[in-house]
């Protein structure tokens, strides 16, 4: 494990919940096909490790800027990766999310599935937010639906038993995209180069626990030295 975050970099983060707890930071984003394998184990450590930390979520901004572009424009790696995703994960990627990228004009943008997460998070209890995030991306990767479209977010957020009204609001607002531009910058800033990455704050420290997906037999294991270590 190595330490990636020096403290002065912790005030760009999103605030630690009001928690003496240790935070698990999983870095991800809605258009991370290995993401989308490694939030079902996330939610699995949500489960087992309750109690003893917290999991908070923030999107990398993977596809901003000239990096958003149509799907055509990579889909020929998307679909050469896709197996490899599947046999590693388990994640199955849906009939409808291929004919998406076959018809090659979706444009992948990681700024709207930010702002619906970053909403989430203003609305919504802490615990909350992982499974939203993983809703999102069966969303796409399953059902083919468009994540720029602030329509596609209404079940999911019905779900949680929260206003959608509310949601929209949020949503639209031009200081939730400054903030989610804040949150990409701070990945950045902080080192994360790939997604998903996972690190463990433990008071001044930050533990690299995961770059890239792991079986959650490793990494729960990984996460059981890590907070031996912080706690000693």
């Amino acid at each position: 494990m190595a330490n990636l975050i020096p403290h002065q970099y912790f005030a760009l983060m999103q605030p630690t919940p009001a928690s003496d707890l240790p935070e698990l930071l999983y870095i991800y984003d809605a258009y991370c096909g290995w993401c989308y394998g490694m939030s079902p184990v996330m939610q699995r450590v949500q489960t087992d490790f309750a109690g003893r930390l917290t999991i908070s979520v923030l999107s990398g901004g993977m596809l901003t800027g000239a990096q958003a572009e149509p799907i055509g424009a990579n889909w020929s790696y998307i679909e050469g990766a896709m197996p490899q995703v599947e046999q590693a994960t388990g994640a199955q990627f849906g009939e409808a999310y291929k004919q998406l990228g076959k018809a090659g004009t979706y444009l992948q943008d990681s700024e709207a599935p930010a702002r619906a997460l970053y909403s989430v998070r203003q609305l919504d209890a802490h615990s909350r937010v992982l499974d939203f995030a993983h809703a999102v991306q069966q969303a796409l990767f399953e059902h083919g639906e468009d994540l720029n479209a602030v329509g596609t977010y209404e079940p999911l957020v019905q779900a949680l038993e929260l206003d959608f009204g509310e949601f929209a609001r949020q949503f639209a607002l031009p200081e939730t995209g400054a903030a989610v531009r804040r949150e990409f910058e701070a990945v950045g800033r902080i080192g994360v180069q790939g997604f998903p990455t996972i690190i463990l704050r433990a008071g001044s420290q930050g533990y690299v626990l995961s770059r890239g997906f792991q079986p959650y037999e490793v990494f729960a294991r990984n996460l059981t030295d890590a907070l031996a270590q912080a706690a000693g």
